[in-house]
Parts: structure tokens; C-alpha cells; sequence
């Protein structure tokens, strides 16, 4: 029998991390708009940094004309709301609406939030079904938004948009309530996606929690930081073995200085989702 302590997975370094992101941008650039052209609805996540560009600009239009660019047909949203005080909303939602057909998933009626904690999420077509705001535990004020859609295309989805915290330990205890949220709802298919804040990929990161609820994690893409990026800060995920294809960053020249992270996209296989 082999020592348990040779298969515990060897944690990654931050330098061998930025080194393979360096060597691998190239790539991912030329991989940049796959998924768009496979024919399936896009979801993506941006962490929108409450509209305050690389250039400490606050210019909400840069943030819609980068959605505007990605194409999305669904797309979750992170610091769209202003965080001290009374929330209040960043984005021109009826220029949205008008410019991409994104609608946002209505919250609660009387408040001057577009989201939960800053969380967004918008489609395009179909038809909510549900909605669960969830409080993450941690130091800071985070929160998740549960959303089921019925698509147009036919089939349900459980989508998933979260914002994780800086500190290591809330974030191993706010994975730990999505995966515990999950038990207690009927399995049906699910996508995760967000800014999870977890670059690393050894024993002490968060992600691994979710290995039993979703399985074998997509690979890594580098979103920070958006001028150069570096760290997988943001993620998306799935439940069902190919579901989702194609994850890559959106990198576009406006996108590398409209936020602090780059949105990340994926095409959704709805034939899968169907089957």
C-alpha cells in the first residue's frame, strides 16, 4: 500500500503558478472566442469591480460595452452593486436589456440593489423558476445567489453565482455551505460560477470541496489580474461531465482595463442538458 502521504496532492507555489500562466497566455488569447462559435448558449461570470476600471475610472458603460462583447445568454455578475451604505446599483440595466436582451433575476422588490451581496444574474431567455439568496458565512458580508432557469431550449438549470472572501477560512466555510445547500435540494444539472477568490489547487484550497458535488474540475483559466492575468481568481464549473465546454477568459482590449478581473465564458451544451 502506498503512504497516504505520497498521494496527498503536492500544493501548488505561487511562483510555478505565475511562471505556467505566463507560458500558457498565448494560448488562451488565440482560444479566446471558441466557445461563441460552437452554436450553444454562453454563460459567462465578470467580476465588474464596482464599475472602477485598471485606470481608477468609474465608467459603467465600459462595464456594458465589455457584456456586450461577450455575447452571453446568461452571465453572472460580481460588485454590481456599491458595498458601504445602502447598496445601490452601478449598471444601466434598461441599457442592457435594450443593447443584449440580458433581463436581471429579479431579487426583491423596493430596493435600490440590482443584486444579493453585489451578485447579478441575467439572461436572456426563459423563465425563472426559483430563487434562493443565501448568506455566505465569513468576516465579510459575501452571499450567493440560487437561481433555477427554464431555458428556452428546453431543460432545467441550477445556476450558482457566488462571491468568495479574501481570508482563506471563510472561504473554506462558504464552499462548505453551497455543497451543504446542495444536499438539501433535488439533484438536477448546475453550473457554479464566480470570483471564488482560490488560486491555489493543493489540499489547503477551498475548490476541493466541491469535488464531490461536481466532480473533476475544468481546468484553471487566469482572469487576474486583467492587464496580465495570472490567478484563476474566477470560475465556472459543473455537475454534469461535459456540460459545460470550452472555459476561457474574454480578453478583449477594453476588458483588460473596464475592471480589475476578466470575464470568463463557457459554452453551455444544451444537448446534454436535454439528453
Amino acid at each position: 500500500m502506498r503512504d497516504k502521504k505520497m498521494m496527498r496532492t503536492k500544493p501548488e507555489s505561487l511562483s510555478s503558478v505565475l511562471i505556467t500562466s505566463f507560458r500558457n497566455r498565448k494560448k488562451r488569447q488565440s482560444e479566446s472566442d471558441t466557445c461563441s462559435e460552437e452554436g450553444f448558449p454562453v454563460i459567462a461570470s465578470y467580476n465588474v469591480h464596482k464599475c472602477v476600471g485598471r485606470d481608477r475610472k468609474f465608467d459603467p458603460d465600459r462595464i456594458c460595452h465589455v457584456i456586450q462583447e461577450i455575447g452571453a445568454d446568461i452571465i453572472a455578475l460580481q460588485e454590481a452593486d456599491s458595498r458601504f451604505g445602502e447598496r445601490t446599483g452601478l449598471l444601466d440595466l434598461i441599457g442592457l436589456e435594450r443593447d443584449c436582451g440580458l433581463v436581471p433575476v429579479p431579487i426583491a422588490a423596493g430596493t435600490k440593489a440590482h443584486g444579493w451581496h453585489g451578485n447579478v444574474v441575467l439572461f436572456k431567455e426563459g423563465a425563472v423558476r426559483d430563487v434562493h439568496r443565501l448568506k455566505l458565512p465569513g468576516l465579510e458580508p459575501r452571499g450567493a445567489l440560487v437561481v433555477e432557469l427554464e431555458l428556452k431550449l428546453g431543460g432545467t438549470l441550477r445556476i450558482i453565482a457566488a462571491h468568495f472572501g479574501l481570508l482563506r477560512h471563510s472561504r473554506a466555510q462558504q464552499a462548505k455551505a453551497l455543497v451543504e445547500l446542495l444536499s438539501t435540494r433535488d439533484e438536477q444539472p448546475t453550473i457554479l460560477l464566480g470570483d471564488l477568490n482560490e488560486w491555489r489547487l493543493g489540499n489547503g484550497s477551498s475548490l476541493n470541496t466541491f469535488r464531490e458535488a461536481f466532480g473533476t474540475l475544468p481546468p484553471a483559466v487566469p482572469s487576474f489580474p486583467s492587464g496580465m492575468p495570472v490567478l484563476a481568481l474566477d470560475r465556472i464549473i459543473s455537475n454534469r461531465v461535459g456540460l459545460i465546454d470550452h472555459v476561457t477568459a474574454h480578453d478583449s482590449a477594453l476588458s483588460r482595463i473596464a475592471s480589475d478581473h476578466l470575464p470568463l465564458k463557457a459554452a453551455i451544451r444544451t444537448d446534454i442538458l436535454t439528453a
